[in-house]
């Protein structure tokens, strides 16, 4: 099974949530581009667990650069990223594989691997394993033209904005339970024409690569599937007299950019680990059992998807950039 995102900058995650550490492998990325450690750093505390509407695992996050930076700069090799993971409690999943978790992928990748799979804490399919994405998202800034702007913000929580949203989540956390909620993208500077027809068009890229998300269920574009309730003289685009296009207009066109800016939705389902209880099947006594699960998971996962979603953008940019020739690979 291959974990990998991209064609001409190629990231593959490694890891477990539970196992000694988790990472990524970042091949095609060009020799003397500066690094920059802060970024770096930065980065990675945006989407750390420990506090706020996250998990209370604590991790430090880390990184250790193995490969492929010397003196600074990238040497042109492949650059291996390890995070150790420092805070695990495996104890909490003894029940694994026997009572499958509602909402999880335990039962699927235990029979894929014919029971070989390590299902603590969600395994390789872990939201912890986001952070190998953020930290290889982190080195693609500095191959991407500084004009390309890539921005998150949380969007709802459970439908609301702001102080609501964020009080709905903090009740859903108390009650044992978890929340739905969206976070806004908008990618603009691009130069019009970034992107390939059809299947390697940039929208095609970027949902494929945000779909990858943990918990992402729904990636919208532009008007999204209010498109659907409208005529098209409501939902051209007006060219003006620069070329320039009607604010609000579609970021991109045939699988190109379009020189307006790129707003993108991405909707996640409310996390499954909950600790309230759910009935699930108990393999071994062959009854419906009620399971409360005692590992720690955030009550909603906007707020640390926000800098996750920046870095898969960027990455899915970096690559499209070295494909289409305008960033030197």
């Amino acid at each position: 099974m291959r974990m990998s995102l991209g064609e001409n900058v190629v990231v593959t995650l490694f890891g477990e949530s539970h196992g000694p550490a988790v990472g990524a492998l970042i091949e095609g990325m060009p020799p003397n581009v500066e690094f920059d450690l802060e970024q770096l750093i930065t980065d990675m505390i945006s989407r750390r667990p420990g506090s706020g509407l996250a998990s209370k695992r604590k991790e430090t996050d880390e990184v250790d650069i193995m490969s492929g930076v010397h003196n600074g700069k990238t040497t042109g090799m492949p650059i291996l990223l390890i995070i150790k993971n420092r805070d695990v409690r495996s104890k909490d999943y003894s029940f694994l594989p026997y009572q499958p978790r509602p909402g999880h992928v335990d039962h699927p990748i235990n029979i894929k691997t014919e029971g070989a799979a390590d299902l603590r804490g969600g395994g390789s399919f872990s939201a912890r394993l986001t952070a190998g994405l953020v930290a290889a998202g982190s080195l693609s800034r500095t191959i991407i033209p500084s004009e390309w702007k890539v921005e998150a913000t949380v969007g709802a929580l459970g439908g609301l904005e702001g102080e609501e949203g964020i009080a709905l989540a903090e009740k859903a956390r108390k009650d044992g339970d978890s929340l739905g909620s969206r976070v806004d993208l908008v990618i603009s500077g691009l130069p019009v024409g970034l992107g390939e027809p059809w299947f390697d068009g940039i929208e095609p890229a970027l949902a494929r690569a945000l779909m990858s998300i943990p918990a992402a269920r729904a990636v919208e574009f532009g008007r999204g599937v209010k498109a659907g309730t409208m005529r098209g003289s409501q939902h051209n685009d007006t060219w003006g007299q620069d070329m320039s296009l009607s604010d609000g207009a579609d970021g991109a066109l045939g699988g190109m950019a379009s020189g307006a800016p790129i707003r993108v939705r991405i909707t996640f389902k409310p996390p499954s680990g909950i600790s309230k209880p759910q009935e699930t099947f108990n393999q071994i006594s062959g009854e419906i059992e009620e399971l409360a699960i005692k590992g720690r998971h955030d009550p909603v996962i906007a707020p640390r998807a926000r800098p996750v979603v920046e870095a898969v953008a960027r990455l899915v940019l970096a690559d499209l950039g070295v494909q289409g020739g305008y960033i030197d690979g």
